[in-house]
């Protein structure tokens, strides 16, 4: 990964920034096969912050992140984002065992950015164009799986 400062206006610092493509890659790899970037494309990345500041998880974001790199710090002696890739995967592993709130989030955030994505989007054969008014086709299941629950008693409380 190269080391280029984060985008001028860009909400974290540069080590938050780092840590934070290096995490997406862990969560969602390039694939030279299928043509993708990973979850750690700058483009990508910029989306995942937007997002988090939008819904007001970029403070927990941030919180992850400086775990993470705590982390990383107290086994490797350095930065996530300047470990190997194999290294990465382990810190990453281990925060997710010990932080699974925090490592949640950050899961949630970066594949909903990644499959937003435009090349990611077209790389699954599907249109470049919004869900509506066209819509999409939906293969049928097995609706009998639901029995269970319409057979259920209401738990909500009518309106009205």
């Amino acid at each position: 990964m190269t080391r280029e400062t984060p985008p001028e206006g860009h909400l974290l610092n540069e080590t938050e920034w780092h840590t934070l493509r290096a995490l997406a890659d862990v969560i969602v790899p390039p694939s030279e096969k299928y043509g993708v970037p990973g979850a750690g494309d700058e483009a990508i990345a910029k989306t995942i912050v937007k997002d988090a500041n939008y819904g007001d998880k970029l403070a927990r974001l941030i919180a992850a992140l400086d775990t993470l790199n705590a982390m990383s710090q107290g086994v490797h002696g350095a930065e996530f984002a300047l470990l190997r890739e194999d290294q990465r995967e382990a810190v990453a592993f281990t925060f997710r065992e010990e932080q699974p709130a925090a490592a949640t989030l950050a899961e949630q955030l970066v594949t909903q950015c990644y499959y937003r994505d435009d090349r990611v989007v077209a790389s699954l054969g599907m249109e470049l164009r919004p869900p509506m008014p066209e819509g999409y086709q939906v293969e049928q299941g097995d609706w009998s799986l639901l029995e269970q629950v319409q057979k259920r008693q209401p738990f909500h409380r009518p309106a009205g």
